[in-house]
């Protein structure tokens, strides 16, 4: 979990990068915040980004907020219905009713940054303890995705877990929200788009990322994100990654 404050005169506004994980963002301003999903319908208060949220769009004026990123097994138990984890954009109190304003009007109530952290982790923490887990076999698969960064086969993922292609598909399709094909895609072009951001050129970035050349890359970043290499390594999202997850300690809290 992180958390991001945006002070000023002038609305911040950001576009969405798909990410392998369920995100939630609260707003712990004045409901302030703003997402946009891809049909241009707009959500504010406290809201779950799935994992391919198209052209999903946030911001607002004197924004503060506490995202959270759940792995898709993880977020499978604590909400519940797979369902939302391919959508683009759910209000949290559609997955948790009532639950979802007390938590968020507890997080807004308190001040201290690790006390917010603490409340959070404690909420979720309930909430995946008593939900269902996916298939070990899905977890698993999932976990492999992400060690070997999209590039497995199917074929060979559905061997190491003992069930044939078509079993693999159905159950990490129910439970995930994506099928394995598309989830290996997301992540390929997760790990793809943060080495642009981070300055690599897009024919060393395709070549090195699983890519059949950079026509393949860029068709991919295209159907993702809708903007072109160039520019979605420029993409604000991205750029504060690096501060806002990869940083030490418990919770993280750059500024924009």
């Amino acid at each position: 979990m992180a958390g991001f404050r945006a002070r000023g005169a002038d609305p911040v506004e950001l576009g969405v990068v798909p990410y392998p994980a369920v995100t939630v963002v609260v707003d712990l301003g004045g409901d302030t915040l703003a997402v946009d999903d891809a049909g241009g319908v707009r959500h504010g208060g406290a809201v779950v980004v799935g994992l391919a949220p198209g052209a999903v769009r946030g911001g607002g004026r004197d924004v503060e907020v506490l995202q959270v990123r759940l792995s898709p097994p993880v977020a499978h138990a604590v909400f519940g219905d797979p369902a939302h984890l391919a959508a683009a954009v759910v209000p949290l109190e559609e997955l948790w009713g009532r639950e979802a304003a007390r938590t968020r009007e507890r997080l807004r109530a308190c001040g201290c940054r690790q006390e917010r952290f603490a409340i959070a982790a404690a909420v979720l923490g309930r909430r995946l303890e008593a939900g269902r887990p996916v298939d070990p076999e899905v977890a698993y698969a999932w976990r492999r995705l992400v060690r070997g960064r999209g590039a497995v086969r199917i074929e060979e993922l559905a061997a190491q877990t003992g069930w044939s292609r078509k079993r693999l598909w159905s159950r990490f399709h129910a439970q995930i929200g994506l099928g394995p094909k598309h989830a290996a895609r997301l992540v390929r072009f997760d790990h793809a788009v943060h080495r642009l951001a981070a300055g690599h050129s897009a024919t060393r970035v395709a070549a090195e990322s699983g890519y059949s050349d950079q026509s393949h890359l860029h068709r991919d970043v295209m159907a993702f994100a809708g903007v072109t290499p160039t520019a979605v390594a420029l993409a604000p999202w991205l750029a504060v990654d690096s501060v806002a997850w990869n940083a030490p300690g418990p919770g993280r809290t750059p500024h924009t």
